[in-house]
């Protein structure tokens, strides 16, 4: 024959043992969290560019020009060519305009891919362009830590 058994519990070990359950799987959860937001975590912000000013060389007529390219660490301030030569900015005379054009759309935070260009100076505008991106790159966080 079969003998009933009578099991007491008291409630302070019925509240205990739930109370443990509850710790018990808000812990797991919260471990869950924690470990699928690791791989969906946003990279920490980091600045675009080391403040300063960038200089990259251009040859116009065998005569070194230097475009020097103004940023702080979100966007461009400003573009400037120097040592420019008055003869080579009457030989050249769509470089200042273009340079200007160019600038006011880099500070405007236009990307490079998306500046409009004047169909008479794309030689120019290229040719420049190509040294604020030699200047830009200098700028870059990572270029000015590994040179160092």
């Amino acid at each position: 024959m079969r003998s009933t058994k009578i099991i007491v519990l008291q409630l302070k070990q019925i509240l205990y043992t739930v109370l443990f359950v509850i710790v018990g799987i808000c812990l797991i959860l919260l471990l869950i969290y924690m470990l699928n937001n690791k791989n969906d975590a946003k990279t920490p912000v980091m600045a675009t560019y080391v403040p300063g000013v960038y200089s990259s060389s251009i040859v116009l007529e065998n005569q070194p020009v230097n475009v020097e390219v103004v940023v702080d660490k979100d966007h461009i301030n400003s573009i400037q060519i120097k040592n420019l030569d008055s003869a080579l900015e009457t030989l050249n005379p769509a470089i200042v305009p273009t340079l200007n054009d160019l600038e006011i759309q880099l500070v405007n935070d236009t990307s490079f891919e998306n500046l409009t260009i004047k169909t008479d100076a794309k030689y120019t505008s290229s040719m420049l362009l190509g040294a604020i991106q030699k200047a830009l790159d200098k700028a870059k966080p990572e270029d000015v830590h590994k040179n160092k």
